[in-house]
């Protein structure tokens, strides 16, 4: 059983018709929903959030990056989303809410339709990676904050906060000091991840326009609910300037990272089916140019990141499930 002692390793997988970037392919976890795995600064192992039978939401999981056993960092306490390695790889990041009890608190009122919601309950902890323990809160105060990465040149924490009512991006140092605001845009700002050389930042925005689109906005953030129904790409320096908007198809596109070299973006995004419901993976220009789709799956492929040397990428896929819904851990051989 996934989880106990005869937990399966990696299974090599078949990558579909049209996927030529993976030279193979690995499937990591078994059971649930698994995804956001994100890699170690040495690339040996992923951190990630599942939901699993003992708990009703997402619990924080740690498993090598060739498989084995996930473990359990999280201690099946509140709900939690967005981990992270830290420099040096002995300790984590993730938000918890934790403090406002050992529940999942409320599930998003979706008499508003598809809406994420963004629980002010949440703030961010750091612990040890090797087992959860030494919890330590980073970044707290009122309002949801969530969604930190880490810099790889390891000196700034990215993240997403209604700390000043509406969604957001801050910057803060490692040791979570020197709060800088960096996003100023009405609407929502979110999923920031840093450049291979931390000089620049990817993020996905839902920018509301015109005064209808702007109540019906104001409505719902006020119930700390996001449409992400359209959510396009932007691209900015470190410091927040020189914000950009790199997509233009008002489609759902989310969870951005960089490619290796700095020049593109691997993205999810369901742009090429007409009922929006079937996203993959795709690459784009910095510029917004020459995009190319990268999976070919017919459900859910998301959560793309690549390993710090390039040549390895984990994402999440609803591919081989166990059962229908499931969402498993995959890490790709890059080809390029």
């Amino acid at each position: 059983a996934p989880g106990g002692a005869s937990a399966p390793g990696a299974v090599v997988r078949a990558p579909e018709a049209g996927e030529r970037h993976f030279a193979a392919l690995r499937q990591l976890t078994f059971e649930g929903e698994n995804a956001e795995a994100y890699w170690s600064f040495d690339g040996s192992q992923l951190v990630f959030q599942a939901t699993r039978p003992e708990h009703p939401c997402d619990q924080i999981y740690r498993i090598d990056a060739d498989g084995g056993v996930p473990l359990l960092l999280s201690g099946n306490v509140g709900r939690t989303t967005c981990a992270f390695f830290l420099p040096g790889d002995e300790r984590i990041l993730y938000a918890s809410t934790r403090a406002a009890g050992d529940g999942c608190l409320d599930p998003p009122d979706r008499s508003h339709g598809y809406v994420w919601k963004l629980y002010p309950e949440y703030d961010i902890y750091t612990a040890r990676a090797e087992d959860g323990g030494d919890l330590r809160p980073l970044i707290v105060g009122p309002g949801y904050d969530a969604e930190a990465t880490v810099s790889p040149a390891g000196d700034r924490i990215v993240f997403t906060s209604t700390r000043d009512g509406d969604p957001e991006i801050y910057s803060v140092r490692i040791d979570g000091t020197g709060l800088t605001r960096l996003t100023n845009t009405p609407g929502y700002d979110g999923g920031p991840f840093f450049s291979p050389d931390g000089t620049k930042i990817v993020y996905r925005a839902n920018h509301p326009q015109g005064a209808d689109e702007m109540a019906k906005y104001r409505e719902i953030v006020a119930e700390h609910l996001v449409r992400p129904t359209r959510l396009e790409l932007f691209v900015m320096d470190a410091d927040g300037s020189n914000q950009r908007q790199i997509t233009h198809n008002g489609a759902a596109n989310f969870a951005p990272s960089f490619h290796p070299s700095g020049e593109k973006i691997i993205f999810a995004s369901n742009v090429h089916d007409p009922k929006g419901r079937n996203f993959d993976l795709y690459l784009v220009d910095l510029s917004g140019e020459n995009l190319e789709r990268v999976t070919f799956h017919p459900s859910f492929d998301g959560f793309p990141m690549f390993s710090p040397d390039g040549t390895k990428l984990a994402f999440a896929s609803n591919r081989h499930g166990a059962a229908p819904g499931d969402t498993n851990v995959f890490v790709a051989d890059w080809r390029d």
